[in-house]
């Protein structure tokens, strides 16, 4: 355990010398005590010991500063409860999280999981041969939702890509205007086809694709890439823009092509 955690002295000493760093060189002692929840002659104390330790130098009444020797030690203290944290949040909190995946065979509470992302949903397999593994917290039969918690290790998970597809507008030819055949193979190669715009829309069904979303379909295009899943946005001219600002403010790799 860390001192300044572990031990409330410890804890007081760090908190003064961090409240004299940021006020001097001018420092009210008053004013330390009652941010700290101490009494002012503990304050003093606590200062007088930290001056004997060559961590704060005095320069006056009221006036004091810390030295190299006592911003080292900040910095030392600040790091390690500073691990101490990431390894709350890290190991402690993260093993205790829970998150639903889908069974891929029947699955008994406490047992351990393979962990994988198929379809762009979390799936939870029996065993513990894959790179990723939790524990489950509830039993599940076979396409059901399980509870996971206990994450080691991490998913295999290789990117996928958007290929965004222009249809023109309605004044210039609409869906009438499009490749047939540019359009269905992109569409049918694609496991997730998301379109924006009236036109997008029926050229996707006219050539017998009915796409997933017909709205946000840049954040869900970004989404779908993120995991795993090449994806086939259909735009109207005038949407073109809206959905390649969402992939790029996603970071998602995307080739525009004319339909």
């Amino acid at each position: 355990m860390v001192d300044v955690l572990d031990n409330k002295r410890a804890a007081t000493r760090f908190r003064i010398l961090v409240q004299i760093a940021e006020r001097q060189p001018a420092v009210s002692q008053g004013e330390i005590a009652e941010e700290v929840g101490v009494t002012s002659q503990a304050v003093s104390e606590y200062i007088r010991d930290l001056v004997d330790e060559g961590f704060v130098e005095k320069e006056g009444r009221s006036r004091y500063r810390v030295t190299n020797e006592g911003v080292d030690w900040l910095f030392r203290t600040a790091d390690d409860v500073r691990r101490f944290a990431d390894h709350v949040t890290g190991d402690v909190l993260g093993a205790m999280s829970e998150a639903a995946y889908i069974a891929t065979d029947d699955i008994a509470d406490g047992e351990t999981v393979s962990l994988s992302v198929e379809d762009g949903l979390l799936h939870a397999t029996p065993g513990d041969e894959g790179p990723a593994t939790g524990v489950a917290t509830t039993d599940a039969e076979a396409g059901t939702d399980v509870g996971v918690t206990s994450f080691e290790g991490v998913m295999e998970l290789e990117p996928g890509s958007v290929t965004v597809l222009q249809v023109p507008a309605v004044r210039t030819g609409g869906s009438r205007a499009v490749d047939s055949e540019t359009v269905a193979e992109h569409c049918e190669d694609a496991d997730l086809v998301v379109a924006s715009g009236v036109e997008a829309v029926v050229a996707c069904r006219e050539f017998g694709t009915d796409p997933a979303v017909t709205f946000a379909a840049g954040a869900v295009a970004a989404d779908g890439a993120e995991r795993g899943l090449d994806v086939t946005a259909v735009a109207t001219t005038n949407e073109v823009g809206r959905v390649t600002d969402a992939l790029r403010d996603a970071d998602v790799s995307y080739e525009v092509l004319e339909g």
